[in-house]
């Protein structure tokens, strides 16, 4: 949510007792600005009232789009809420997680546990580590109920384009990948997701999130909302501006919603928040319609109650489109979720408990705090044709969760300030380097878009095309997609490594393709590195749509990270026909071009592989001993296929990367992601937790930290190698087997005894409680 206090989250498992120190949950002025507002209906207020002073259930959602989902669901109903039935603490019965009504197909659940009660019990303790492992493997995503409803309504389909303007920290954006790879036997889908946050650090968090799905259609970059610039795209052979098929405009709020979860709001609220966010509010919603595409649907979404930030931002929308958006009518769906209507006569206060109802009573002194945009529409007709009512406000109250505002706009045809625009945009994007300053000192955000777009863009259009066709020629022939030159935007602080796609007939490719005999249909242009000179360590994959892009855009777009790393750089490997062993991120998006090296595996089989770190080949069943005997050494694909014949043995297929030696067999997978497919296979991962652990050596301590990151640091790619084989050398660890083996291993050989954390855990999100608050 661009920084702001009310970004959406749902801390995890906060519940009762959450640590907060003792806030009075009281704030006279916030009861009488509501009270007279009448959002809340007769009768409730006292309900409503009581309802923000309990503290917030925690929610999880199992992630949809990944074949396993079920078998998630199906484990943690049939053991990990089955052990918790008539289980109690202190005398107290444990309530029971609960099904969220209007979630799709069960796969969101609340629950009011809370850390302090988690860690009470080994039951409990078995449950928590549960979740928090497979968290970190991206099949759970932690998240507030409320803050699931904006993605749900956008009805995304897999071919759609889709951006997220103020993404950070990430979990709608997770649901978002999730709808595009509904299909999970489509590898690359024709749909992408660009998630943008104004926030450098807060980006970083997005990149956290969107990586525990390993989705080729996913980047993120760094911009400033309100003047996010318009890209290109590349259209059989013609430049055209790119335009989303779908939009979440999910703002900065002031965050009144979140009193249950963020207690400070209770001191700090004042009506001041809401009137110096909503000409902000209001630029972001207008240069998101200005990018979506005509019959396009963009969600607009805060987390406050507020009609300032809200009803107020809508109307003056509708209003200034002259008829080219419409609110759309999304009262049958998501049924079971409890809503009321938006309003269509409200009053705007200030802080010190002064009202006005209409802009020409505003005093001349005060007409720089209030806007007129922040009232109602007088007109009755005109209000009437905007369908306000068709808005939802989710009060905390009605379903036990924080409270929420949403509105589904429609697009029809395009803004009016930007009908006479050519189709080829050629406007420069504004420097975002100054940006919040501008957005601070602006009063609102209605004139702004309107004549001057067009005005600036005719004085400015011949020099500056002649500018990007020239960046852009250069950009191609160098296969470089880098940051974008200083002259054109200010790039305070941005120092991302370049993209650089590999041309089609980079050496490297040729011994990749004949080792693991890849289809011809495998879309080679779309492989990326992270480094323009120098040896080539990691191997990334984005889809055909990314490619274009990220081509068209190099000198205007700010990137912070995009695709998944697929292949990683072997020493020695060059002497068994290919220097490249395969990633396990990137595994289940390269298996359907591979079609060799393919060693099929019975369950026993994947039980000894993710339990054992480097198992002899007479430890696996006689068919996979067959199958390894004549194969060259060297980097292999372990695919697990269920039996329908055995229903009580694991139903999804499940696909490993390895590495086949002289004598033994091993699995390249990091430790949450093993635990997660033992677990699905019924096997005991519970370990608890000893107060006091014997401390391991301070040798071993550091090698481990190390590990963890030259994993985080995984895109300095030119150090992670030298740095595994020098970590290997201090540890003293000699392959019982070929020296091959051994540099093979690098850092994804995480032995489930260790205590290592999960390889994707970035910089700001290293401990796993202190995130979880986060999202």
């Amino acid at each position: 949510r661009q920084g702001m206090p009310g970004s959406d989250g749902g801390g995890v498992f906060q519940g009762w007792a959450g640590g907060y120190p003792e806030i009075v949950k009281e704030n006279e002025l916030f009861e009488r600005y509501y009270r007279e507002l009448g959002i809340v209906p007769a009768g409730e207020w006292d309900a409503f009232m009581a309802a923000l002073r309990e503290p917030l259930p925690a929610t999880l959602r199992i992630t949809g789009y990944r074949s396993h989902a079920k078998e998630i669901l199906h484990c943690l109903k049939e053991k990990y809420f089955k052990e918790l039935q008539d289980l109690e603490v202190d005398g107290q019965k444990v309530e029971m997680p609960q099904a969220l009504s209007w979630y799709p197909e069960e796969l969101s659940w609340h629950t009011n546990l809370s850390r302090k009660i988690l860690r009470k019990s080994p039951q409990l303790e078995k449950f928590h580590q549960f979740l928090v492992s497979e968290t970190e493997c991206g099949n759970i995503s932690r998240q507030e109920a409320v803050s699931m409803i904006p993605p749900l309504l956008l009805n995304v389909s897999p071919h759609h384009k889709i951006l997220d303007m103020c993404a950070a920290p990430g979990s709608k954006t997770a649901q978002l990948i999730e709808m595009l790879h509904a299909d999970m036997n489509v590898a690359f889908p024709k749909g992408f997701v660009i998630a943008n946050d104004v926030d450098n650090k807060r980006c970083y968090l997005l990149v956290h999130q969107a990586k525990r799905l390993n989705s080729p259609c996913i980047m993120v970059v760094n911009h400033d909302a309100s003047s996010i610039p318009n890209l290109q795209i590349d259209v059989d052979g013609r430049k055209e501006v790119l335009f989303y098929d779908r939009i979440l405009c999910d703002v900065p709020c002031s965050g009144d919603g979140t009193m249950r979860k963020n207690i400070d709001v209770w001191k700090k609220w004042t009506t001041q928040n809401s009137l110096q966010l909503h000409g902000l509010q209001l630029r972001i919603a207008t240069r998101g319609v200005e990018q979506l595409a005509e019959g396009g649907r963009m969600v607009y979404s805060t987390c406050s109650l507020n009609p300032i930030e809200n009803e107020a931002v809508i109307a003056s929308l509708l209003e200034k489109s002259q008829g080219a958006l419409e609110l759309a009518d999304v009262s049958s769906e998501l049924p079971g979720l409890k809503r009321m209507p938006g309003i269509t006569k409200w009053k705007v206060m200030l802080k010190d408990g002064q009202w006005f109802e209409e802009w020409k009573d505003v005093p001349s002194n005060r007409q720089t705090q209030i806007r007129p945009t922040m009232f109602p529409v007088t007109d009755e007709e005109k209000l009437k044709a905007m369908n306000l009512e068709r808005c939802l406000r989710i009060l905390p109250h009605h379903q036990n969760t924080g409270g929420f505002f949403v509105a589904v706009l429609i697009k029809k045809s395009p803004m009016p300030w930007n009908k006479r625009q050519p189709k080829v945009h050629q406007k420069l994007p504004q420097s975002t380097g100054d940006s919040e300053g501008a957005a601070a000192n602006s009063d609102n955000g209605c004139e702004c878009a309107t004549g001057e777009a067009a005005l600036a863009e005719n004085k400015e259009s011949k020099e500056v095309q002649e500018l990007q066709n020239l960046d852009t020629e250069q950009s191609k022939k160098e296969r470089v997609c880098g940051p974008p030159p200083s002259k054109k935007i200010k790039l305070f602080g941005f120092k991302e490594d370049p993209f650089v796609f590999l041309p089609e007939d980079d050496p490297l490719l040729l011994p990749i393709q004949k080792f693991y005999a890849l289809d011809p249909s495998f879309p080679k242009m779309n492989l990326l590195t992270r480094t323009q000179e120098g040896k080539k360590r990691q191997l990334y994959m984005v889809s055909k749509e990314l490619r274009n892009v990220l081509l068209n855009n190099s000198e205007k777009m700010k990137v912070i990270n995009t695709g998944i790393k697929v292949w990683s750089r072997n020493s020695d490997g060059e002497q068994f026909g290919c220097a490249f062993r395969l990633a396990q991120e990137g595994i289940y998006t390269l298996y359907p071009f591979i079609h060799a090296r393919i060693v099929n595996v019975c369950i026993d089989d994947v039980k000894i592989l993710l339990t054992q770190e480097n198992p002899f080949l007479s430890k696996f069943s006689s068919e996979t001993q067959k199958k390894v005997k004549d194969m060259a050494m060297g980097s292999i694909v372990l695919k697990y296929d269920p039996d329908p014949g055995k229903p009580g043995d694991l139903q999804c297929p499940i696909v490993l990367c390895g590495w086949q030696g002289k004598t033994s067999l091993r699995a390249f997978v990091p430790k949450n992601e093993r635990l997660h497919y033992l677990r699905m296979m019924g096997v005991e991962v519970f370990k608890a937790k000893r107060k006091e652990e014997e401390p391991e050596s301070k040798t071993q301590e550091e090698v481990q930290r190390r590990l963890a990151q030259a994993e985080e640091g995984m895109d300095v790619e030119d150090k992670e190698h030298d740095l595994v084989v020098k970590m290997e050398a201090e540890i003293g660890e000699e392959s019982s087997h070929s020296p091959v083996e051994s540099s093979a291993m690098e850092t994804e050989n995480v032995d489930l005894d260790q205590s290592s954390k999960n390889s994707h855990i970035s910089q700001e999100n290293e401990n796993t409680d202190t995130s979880d608050a986060k999202d």
